[in-house]
């Protein structure tokens, strides 16, 4: 079988975190949509809170650290991005945006982006429609039409809370496989092979 990479970034503030544990399993029922469809997965995260102070030097300087670039070359390589917040504010948090801040403009063209988000209540779920899809629309990636909100009480003993997250993740995953599945990945190019070569140059390059 061929190989899909998934790069996950998740913007969790704590050791262990919702939003890590939200993004670990979209990623697991993504690995088993994309089995369902002949694909392997290579799953890549970003633990986006490692990062906080490259972020941070990156956004005054415009260039980022080693750790960070390394990162961001992780995620706009991939076949297809997970992309988990906690809500703020009702809104993304400051350290997710960050990231995406620094990412090329348009690096994440045409990309499918399954959004994942975590919150104390219910009530923080259409963050992900009004703040979080309009950011990734802005990049021109192309988002799953479910989005995967998880909130407090969804990760109780509530049976029926469990069940219905279960449903939201399982039918994310397939729309996100399917796009991950569909993509025709190019080749990247190798800027030494394009150069002119130096007799075409003496000729105006004609």
């Amino acid at each position: 079988m061929s190989t899909r990479s998934i790069a996950v970034v998740t913007a969790g503030l704590r050791q262990p975190s919702s939003s890590r544990l939200l993004a670990d399993r979209l990623s697991s029922a993504t690995a088993t949509a994309l089995a369902q469809r002949g694909f392997d997965s290579a799953i890549e995260v970003v633990e986006v809170r490692d990062h906080a102070h490259d972020l941070v030097d990156n956004l005054v300087t415009g260039f980022p650290p080693p750790d960070l670039r390394r990162a961001i070359d992780l995620v706009v390589a991939a076949d297809g991005l997970i992309a988990v917040s906690p809500i703020f504010t009702a809104s993304y948090s400051a350290l997710y945006k960050a990231f995406f801040d620094v990412v090329d403009a348009d690096a994440l063209t045409d990309m499918p982006v399954l959004m994942g988000a975590t919150g104390g209540t219910e009530r923080h779920s259409l963050a992900l429609e009004h703040a979080f899809r309009p950011m990734f629309s802005y990049l021109r990636a192309v988002v799953t039409p479910t989005a995967v909100y998880a909130a407090s009480t969804d990760w109780g003993r509530s049976e029926r809370g469990a069940s219905r997250l279960t449903s939201r993740i399982d039918r994310g995953a397939a729309q996100f496989a399917d796009l991950v599945a569909a993509r025709q990945t190019q080749p990247a190019s190798d800027p030494l092979l394009d150069i002119t070569p130096f007799e075409q140059l003496l000729h105006g390059g004609d």
